[in-house]
């Protein structure tokens, strides 16, 4: 299979924090598909978004570049047509592009590369979402509150469930189609869950496969809003931190409800994967399981994400090629603008993969892939540029360090081996000086003032023209699925014993007929 394009199945579930994992070490929350997956499979202990927000997050992953370079400010900022994706580039290199779920794409062009989308999104396109930096203060409508915590639990139906049912379904569909294309064309599907993504809620099903009494509470208890560092506590307070007293219980139904959304995520891999294998497609798929960002799930008294902590910007990444690379654990820092050269790097096999157009900030993990670290930078970036901060903050981790940066607050330094709970800010202790001081060289390359500009004039224009475009008649940007059923079922183009052969799995030709017996 090695000297095969391989197909490519990425697998996204949405704030689905690492930690939360028992890959990564959760006794209690059960993903048995995505364990056995890392069984057989690379396993990456230290990945991290570039941004922790969904649509940053998504936009940098997927053109392997941080999210200042190419405008990836928040959730409303426009994802540009002319950014060339890892879409685009495995589309160049010959492979049928296809996205099923969540992208959070804003703007006109719902693609970016994909040939064709399954499902339309579950947030919306438009500018709708975008944060004032002129007037910190003021708190959003559409920003997360703490109404998520407060009604947590149990549930029927919600629009999360009927959106990843339904990417579920369409994403199975699709690899039987594949199946059925027999072209040997290779193919890159992106299927991406909202779930664990709050309001946390699961239904009576998953609810039922936790005891509730056993449900973990944070590490970390919560930590008075004025003793917090200065960018998690205005991120306590634009989520109305002290609207509702927030008990023990919310928080365990929380939790509760979020490992439970875990394991619906769980099942519908599961579904996934035996698609795959009834499609004859397993041997040669190679499988990429990841999160655009982490959940803090009450840890420090913090909900969300939006921040560097490891809860919020840490993620799962499992790379299952069994066929290819040997189990193993890796425990070099890697991010998700890895992943565009990664594929690149896969899809060209033994050849050379083509460069880039454009200059892009992630690695290929090829090397580690196959057992190589000796050349690894082992050095990462994160920037967040949204709600919550009046000045762009810089995420940059090296082997156990993490520094963060931010010209409106106190720097803060973290030796996670020494201190994985990030207890103990060690900026300015001149027992660390050396480190503190090289990391924060390294923040060097960001022009914070310059970015700063940018950011505002982008907030502005988004601003004004989004109120414009509400005024009249509106058209949405939304992607809408269109579905040709011209060929699905039995059409009278084709006899009808044909109609039925060419959509069996696996296809066999038509027996001869016995003249025999006339």
């Amino acid at each position: 299979m090695a000297d095969l394009a391989p197909n490519l199945l990425l697998i996204m579930a949405d704030q689905m924090a690492a930690c939360a994992l028992p890959v990564y070490g959760h006794q209690l929350v059960k993903a048995p598909t995505i364990e056995a997956l890392a069984a057989d499979g690379v396993v990456f202990d230290n990945a991290y978004c570039n941004s922790p927000l969904c649509a940053p997050s998504r936009f940098s992953m997927l053109a392997g570049q941080l999210p200042s370079r190419i405008g990836a400010y928040d959730n409303a900022a426009e994802f540009a047509s002319s950014v060339p994706t890892l879409a685009h580039y495995l589309r160049a290199m010959g492979y049928h592009t296809c996205l099923g779920g969540k992208m959070h794409f804003i703007g006109a062009d719902q693609l970016h590369g994909y040939e064709e989308r399954l499902t339309t999104d579950i947030y919306p396109a438009d500018f709708g979402w975008t944060p004032n930096w002129d007037e910190p203060a003021h708190r959003y409508s559409w920003y997360h509150n703490m109404l998520s915590v407060v009604e947590a639990g149990v549930y029927a139906r919600t629009i999360q469930l009927d959106f990843d049912d339904e990417v579920a379904f369409r994403g199975v569909q699709k690899i039987y189609d594949l199946g059925r294309k027999r072209d040997g064309q290779p193919f890159f599907l992106t299927l991406s869950f909202t779930q664990p993504h709050d309001p946390y809620i699961t239904t009576q099903t998953y609810w039922d496969h936790y005891d509730h009494e056993a449900i973990d509470l944070p590490s970390v208890g919560p930590i008075p809003v004025d003793r917090q560092d200065s960018h998690s506590r205005r991120i306590l307070e634009l989520s109305g931190i002290n609207q509702y007293r927030i008990t023990q219980e919310h928080v365990r139904n929380a939790r509760h409800a979020y490992y439970g959304m875990i394991s619906y995520v769980d099942d519908q891999v599961g579904k996934v994967l035996a698609a795959l294998k009834a499609a004859e497609l397993a041997d040669n798929t190679i499988i990429i399981i990841t999160a655009d960002h982490g959940d803090m799930l009450g840890e420090r008294g913090m909900w969300y994400k939006m921040s560097f902590f490891e809860s919020s910007a840490r993620v799962p990444f499992i790379v299952y090629a069994p066929n290819r690379f040997k189990s193993r654990r890796v425990a070099k820092n890697i991010s998700l603008v890895d992943l565009l050269p990664t594929l690149m790097a896969l899809a060209a096999g033994q050849q050379k993969s083509p460069e880039p157009v454009v200059p892009v900030d992630g690695h290929s993990l090829l090397p580690l892939l196959a057992g190589d670290e000796s050349n690894w930078p082992d050095l990462v970036f994160g920037e967040y540029m949204a709600e919550g901060t009046t000045a762009p903050c810089f995420m940059v981790k090296r082997g156990p360090h993490k520094y963060i940066h931010c010209r409106t607050d106190v720097p803060q330094l973290f030796d996670l081996d020494d201190d994985p709970k990030e207890l103990n800010n060690l900026a300015g202790q001149s027992s660390h000086a050396a480190v503190e001081r090289s990391l924060a060289e390294t923040v060097g390359r960001w022009d914070a003032e310059e970015i700063t500009t940018h950011v505002v004039q982008s907030q502005r224009r988004r601003l004004f023209t989004f109120q414009s475009l509400m005024q009249g008649q509106v058209t949405p940007w939304d992607f809408q699925p269109q579905r040709d059923t011209s060929k699905q079922y039995t059409r009278n183009y084709e006899a009808i014993d044909d109609a039925d052969r060419r959509a069996r799995i696996p296809y066999r030709a038509a027996p001869t007929p016995d003249v025999s017996a006339d």
